[in-house]
Formats: structure tokens, sequence, C-alpha cells
């Protein structure tokens, strides 16, 4: 019997499949090498996104629970303490054109031949703001629908809505004395805020290879 499982094994050693085999291996490597990069590639960017919302604010909070005030609580992606108050971010990665409108329940987006609707997100986020705002007192607060690169709005952008190259311009960083001061006028109510939430395990930051297959930020 062993004798039979030799003469097999020494059959099988030709030429032609460790050819096979060498080039089954050398496609799994490259493969391989594809995925990782793609990962870095993944994470890179989502970390570029990160600092240009953050970069506006002189604080922040990124992904938390807010209390609603009655017993509940909802996940927000920002909230940035900048020259003009609290500003709650919601951030929107969706890929293709966007048709949406205030009085719209269902927004749509089209990438080449898919469609898909979402809810119109102006709700939640009035939902969101009105929870920052019973934390906040005297802080201004307001609330944005932040859309990535990825995004295009061929009839316009609707209430409430920002791309994300926009944010700066709307809210630009502090840079004066003036504009710090201001700032430090609600620094109480600040850290009311940020006492009062908690982290969200919604957004859970993942390891390398779960990035490869996740095309939000490519």
């Amino acid at each position: 019997m062993q004798l039979a499982v030799e003469e097999s094994l020494r059959g099988m050693d030709t030429a032609q499949n460790r050819l096979i085999l060498t080039v089954v291996g050398a496609v799994i490597f490259l493969a391989l090498v594809a995925y990782f990069v793609r990962a870095l590639k993944v994470r890179r960017a989502a970390r570029r996104l990160h600092q240009g919302i953050t970069s506006v604010s002189i604080e922040y909070l990124h992904n938390v629970l807010v209390p609603d005030g009655m017993g509940a609580v909802m996940h927000v992606d920002y909230l940035l303490l900048t020259s003009r108050g609290v500003v709650v971010i919601d951030l929107r990665d969706q890929q293709g054109n966007i048709f949406g409108g205030d009085q719209m329940t269902q927004w749509t987006v089209m990438d080449g031949s898919r469609r898909a609707t979402f809810q119109n997100p102006q709700h939640a986020l009035y939902d969101r703001v009105a929870a920052v705002r019973a934390l906040a007192r005297e802080l201004p607060v307001e609330g944005r629908i932040l859309f990535t690169r990825n995004a295009r709005f061929p009839k316009g952008l609707p209430r409430w809505t920002l791309m994300v190259d926009s944010l700066r311009a709307e809210f630009p960083p502090v840079a004066s004395d003036a504009g710090r001061a201001w700032i430090d006028r609600f620094r109480e109510e600040w850290q009311a805020i940020a006492n009062a939430v908690q982290p969200s395990p919604l957004r859970r930051r993942r390891g390398l290879l779960a990035e490869v297959f996740d095309e939000r930020y490519s």
C-alpha cells in the first residue's frame, strides 16, 4: 500500500504539475498584495477625510451616542466645536448622482445602471440637532449632512446638505483671538455635551483585512 502511494506521488511530480503549482502560487501572492495595497489606500483615504472634517474645529467628538431626552440615544458621526458653535455632522458616503429635496420622503442615488433610494436624511438630522441643543444651553447648534466627493447633486444641494470640500468655506477654522475668546465663553457648555455623550458601538475601528473589502472611501 505504501509503495503504491509513493509511486502515485512520484507520478504527480512532473514538470507540468510543478509549473501549474508555481503559477497558482504566484496568482495567489499577487492577489494578496493587491488586497493589502487596496486596504492601505482605503485607510489613508479615511484618515484624510477625518482630518479634513476635524480641521475646521477647535475640538470635536467622533462617533458618539447622544441622549434624546426620552431615555434613548442616537448615533452622531461628528460634533464639531467651531467659530459658529457646535456643528452636528451626519456623514454620508454614497456614490453617484443624488436627487433629493426638502419635501421628498425618499432620495434617489443613481450610479450607472444602479438605482437605489434612501430615507431623506434631513429629518434624522433635525432630531440629532434638537438632542444636542438640549445639552448645549446657550451654545449655538446647527447641523449639516456632509457628503464625500463620491456624491454629485445634478439638481443642486437640498437644505442643510454640504459637500466635504465646502466645509472649510462654510465653517472657517478659528484664527483670531476674538474667535477663540468667543469659544472660551462656551467652554462649560461644550464640556457638558462631552460629559453627556458616550462612545458609539456602531462604527468601531476595524482591522486592515476588513477594510480590504470596504469601498466606502475608495
